[in-house]
């Protein structure tokens, strides 16, 4: 596998452990209000995009970072001041919903620069959106 995708496979890799422990966090701190079923939601989309990442890692011969990055602890820290603060309830959504798009964005960039993974990328995006236009619809205006 050339080294441009496999450093995309390993960036989509750690976005996805990122956005998973933001969620995780959330998660813990509705203590079963608001958004919950939302975040657990997404927390198995991004724990099986990861999965599936990481084992396209490891049949390339890479290993994959189960830690994340230092966005990890961004994302648990704004989830955490969110609970405290504001509650996360739908208030939260039109954030998460810039997050996911951002996402989205790395799909695009590793889909134009990875062909090879094609299928895997594909199908990771499309749920992904699916979410998005999920939580769009669920804003109240």
């Amino acid at each position: 596998m050339e080294t441009q995708t496999l450093d995309e496979l390993k960036k989509l890799h750690t976005a996805a452990i990122d956005a998973r422990n933001g969620y995780e966090e959330a998660l813990e701190d509705a203590e079963g209000r608001g958004l919950t079923q939302l975040f657990r939601e997404m927390i198995s989309l991004h724990t099986t995009n990861a999965d599936e990442l990481a084992r396209a890692l490891t049949s390339a011969g890479e290993q994959a970072d189960d830690d994340g990055s230092f966005m990890s602890t961004v994302h648990r820290a704004i989830m955490g001041i969110r609970g405290l603060f504001g509650g996360l309830d739908a208030s939260v959504l039109p954030g998460l919903i810039d997050g996911e798009k951002r996402n989205l964005k790395r799909y695009d960039e590793a889909l134009a620069s990875a062909p090879t993974q094609d299928p895997l990328l594909r199908s990771q995006r499309e749920r992904i959106a699916a979410k998005v236009q999920e939580m769009e619809r669920s804003i109240v205006v």
